[in-house]
């Protein structure tokens, strides 16, 4: 493997970086209400639904939740409340890392600047990256760029608040769909892949695997 030292490592936040639970917090708003194999079609609609409310304009990522939840719930059957929407938004702050994420990030962080693009608001994400325990040199969110992954606007932003192009980034995350797509389109030659379990492997889109984040100090050299 050829060593590439970027001048940033930009990551994906939710589900690479910090323990993305949503299919948790429909379980426990609607796992009573439906058997192990309406629950598993329940959360995999609802992710799919989440998918397609952030590919038009920018909306607060509380109108995607609600948008997506409510969807799902009238697919599926089952009565929906906007307070269910509200207690899934609301747990998203209090979410923490993937247990590999700590260590192997404070390492990198000596050696080059993080940087986080996440589909977040800005009030949301503080919470998580401050359980991350790694210092930071940006944040950008969806908010801040007015635009989710994986719309090419929100990389863009990036590059444009970094003053640097593709070529200068490693980016990792644990989903094609969201980030190594995109990335890859956009010129990132660059990528990590953590296969978290999230979505199968894709070699076509050029990536370095890893199991979680303590491989990632090795990609780049340290």
């Amino acid at each position: 493997m050829t060593i590439f030292r970027p001048k940033y490592i930009t990551f994906d936040c939710y589900g690479t970086l910090i323990h993305f639970q949503m299919g948790e917090a429909a379980r426990d708003l609607y796992g009573e209400r439906l058997d192990e194999a309406q629950m598993q079609k329940f959360i995999r609609n609802f992710s799919a639904y989440r998918l397609d409310e952030i590919l038009g304009d920018w909306k607060p990522y509380a109108e995607v939740i609600h948008n997506a939840l409510e969807r799902t719930c009238r697919l599926n059957g089952v009565s929906f409340t906007d307070e269910d929407a509200r207690l899934v938004y609301d747990r998203v702050p209090t979410w923490g890392p993937h247990a590999d994420v700590p260590v192997a990030l404070a390492r990198v962080a000596k050696e080059i600047p993080l940087v986080i693009l996440s589909n977040a608001m800005d009030a949301q994400i503080g919470s998580n990256v401050e359980k991350l325990g790694a210092p930071f040199h940006a944040v950008y969110t969806a908010e801040q760029a007015q635009a989710y992954k994986p719309r090419f606007r929100a990389f863009e932003y990036m590059f444009d608040m970094l003053g640097c192009g593709p070529e200068d980034v490693l980016h990792c995350s644990s989903s094609f769909r969201y980030d190594l797509m995109s990335a890859h389109d956009l010129g990132i030659k660059n990528k990590v892949w953590v296969n978290r379990g999230h979505e199968p492997a894709n070699p076509y889109y050029g990536y370095v695997e890893i199991a979680d984040i303590s491989g990632l100090p090795a990609v780049g050299g340290l």
